[in-house]
């Protein structure tokens, strides 16, 4: 059974792979066996991490690109393939909020346009063009497994996150097109599914979640009394889900959405 999720002998890029979320998942993927690719922005973020996994045994790099940048990324592409030959998996983990597209303190109708294509661009855009970088070469091998990050907001109304639900929607509404359209026209050893995560206190969410001393706002306290399991999710437990989705345990699984979030999106609240 343990061989199913064995990712031994094969090559992962993690978008956003030192950021609270991605930076787990990075060591998730590792430990099952993966080579791991750490992509963001910043060179030395991305070198800190990439070196952290090979000083806990694992083969890591760090790969310097804006996933809104298709020059750069296609670069970051081709040192993959030069090094290790091949890429099998893409998590899609780079994205995040932009806090002018909140709307907590005023009316939506005050929100910044500019502010809103902002955080979709990130997001979603920010989503789609690795996909199609790295998805072209898994096309050519014929296989391959791509896990996008999707939300709670995709599906419901969370206060305050036009822009950001918006997004999260496209992504899930993307997959379930990728997953289709690559599956008939490249091989249906080719794959692509989503994650959607519950409430995780990472760097964006910190302060929305969280006060100083590490209790609930009145926000956090508002999102636990909706989670049966009564807590925030660890980053750590969203490890089991990417590396199912990127192993061969997954094998007749494409075109889902892979609910992780102690409960809160079956609560109705009675």
């Amino acid at each position: 059974m343990t061989s199913l999720f064995d990712l031994q002998g094969r090559v992962a890029v993690i978008t956003g792979g030192y950021g609270v979320i991605g930076g787990s998942l990075a060591e998730g993927l590792a430990r099952a066996g993966a080579k791991v690719a750490i992509l963001g922005r910043s060179r030395e973020n991305a070198e800190a991490k990439a070196d952290a996994l090979c000083g806990s045994g694992a083969a890591a790099m760090a790969l310097v690109a804006d996933v809104l940048e298709r020059d750069a990324l296609e670069a970051a592409r081709e040192t993959v393939i030069r090094a290790w030959g091949r890429v099998d998996v893409l998590v899609n983990a780079a994205g995040g909020n932009v806090s002018e597209a909140r709307t907590d303190d005023a009316p939506v109708f005050t929100m910044s346009l500019d502010a809103f294509d902002a955080v979709v661009r990130l997001n979603l855009n920010g989503t789609v063009l690795p996909t199609l970088v790295f998805g072209e070469r898994m096309a050519g091998q014929r296989k391959g497994s791509i896990v996008n990050i999707s939300s709670m907001a995709a599906t419901r109304a969370l206060s305050g996150v036009p822009g950001y639900s918006a997004a999260k929607a496209g992504i899930e509404s993307f997959t379930r097109w990728m997953a289709v359209d690559v599956a008939r026209r490249c091989g249906a050893e080719i794959r692509v599914n989503a994650v959607a995560p519950g409430f995780f206190v990472a760097k964006q969410n910190r302060n929305v979640l969280v006060r100083d001393d590490g209790s609930p706002t009145a926000r956090g306290e508002s999102i636990l009394g909706r989670t049966p399991m009564g807590r925030f999710g660890e980053p750590a437990e969203l490890q089991g889900a990417v590396v199912w989705l990127a192993s061969d345990a997954s094998s007749f699984v494409t075109g889902a959405v892979i609910v992780v979030d102690g409960g809160f999106s079956a609560d109705t609240g009675i």
